[in-house]
């Protein structure tokens, strides 16, 4: 499914093989998870997108003639040698490629990775249930790790990445918020299920101040929200690749020592841990699936915030 341009819908496509060079594996993609930054890129809110494309980070497959299964994220590529690289924050070399945007990702039957930059997969999962782990998992988990030791942590948005951290962050000890759309009852019973201490809408102050709060919805106007929710020494971590315009706010609301931050991509580092670590929790994905032919309705769903978790390509079968 091959996007041409921006805004465009995605199309069917029959495209040759792709051909691994020389320290690429091939790929048979099984599975691959649908990401509110596949729509970020769809809607040309992302600049530079690879036209045309192959959509698609959050790749379950096996490498061709060895029948192992790999995961493969965002990042795709670092050149290793930047000052970003060599201090451990690979996620924010200049040079680096992503997956399923400056490279060609997983809404297909076949991709190319660097062997580098991919993962092995805890058994535990099946292709469906492991998709979401590669991109909701990394980038909440790298939130949560970023928020620091906060008790009482409030997620804005209860999407992909919310229904997984929330359940890490229940296993660590922490207590939970979870702000939804004003009116999303069933999203708010979604997270109660999964360990919630307390659900209400994004209009709503929560019950006690929080110590940290990670926002998922690419909505400016929760930055000030949150931070008026926050307790001193708090954070607000932002955890999405786009959002829109943050509105002014008085510095009362950032004094007392709170910090406002985004979270850009993700490490390798971050992506070994969480995968060890999901199975302890364990981490349970609620997926809904959609036939590589379907990619498009895939997509509105999530941008309509029906899906119940993560959409997730089902291309083995399709």
């Amino acid at each position: 499914m091959v996007l041409e341009r921006a805004t465009a819908p995605l199309h069917g496509a029959v495209l040759p093989e792709p051909t691994p060079a020389p320290g690429q594996l091939l790929v048979r993609v099984h599975a691959c998870g649908v990401c509110r930054t596949d729509l970020h890129i769809l809607d040309g809110e992302l600049p530079h997108p690879k036209l045309p494309l192959v959509l698609g980070h959050q790749i379950v497959g096996t490498v061709v003639g060895e029948e192992r299964r790999v995961g493969i994220p965002w990042l795709g590529w670092a050149d290793g040698e930047c000052r970003f690289c060599r201090s451990g924050r690979e996620n924010l070399c200049d040079r680096a490629r992503f997956t399923g945007y400056d490279l060609d990702g997983g809404y297909a039957e076949y991709t190319v990775v660097d062997e580098r930059f991919c993962f092995a997969l805890p058994e535990d999962y099946s292709d469906l249930e492991a998709a979401p782990l590669l991109c909701a998992g990394l980038i909440g988990y790298r939130s949560l790790r970023i928020a620091g030791n906060a008790e009482r942590v409030g997620l804005y948005g209860f999407g992909s990445s919310a229904h997984i951290v929330a359940q890490v962050a229940r296993h660590e000890g922490r207590r939970v918020f979870v702000f939804t759309r004003p009116g999303d009852d069933e999203g708010q019973a979604f997270a109660r299920e999964l360990g919630a201490d307390w659900t209400g809408g994004s209009d709503e102050a929560p019950p006690e101040e929080l110590d940290a709060a990670i926002i998922f919805a690419p909505v400016g106007g929760l930055v000030p929200t949150a931070l008026r929710a926050l307790a001193k020494g708090g954070t607000v971590v932002c955890a999405g690749i786009h959002m829109t315009d943050i509105p002014a706010f008085p510095y009362e609301l950032l004094w007392g020592e709170r910090v406002l931050r985004s979270v850009a991509n993700l490490t390798r580092s971050d992506g070994e841990e969480f995968l060890a670590l999901a199975p302890q929790v364990p981490v349970r994905t609620s997926v809904e699936a959609f036939p590589l032919e379907q990619a498009n309705e895939g997509l509105e769903r999530l941008r309509r915030g029906e899906v119940r978790g993560t959409a997730v390509l089902d291309v083995a079968t399709s």
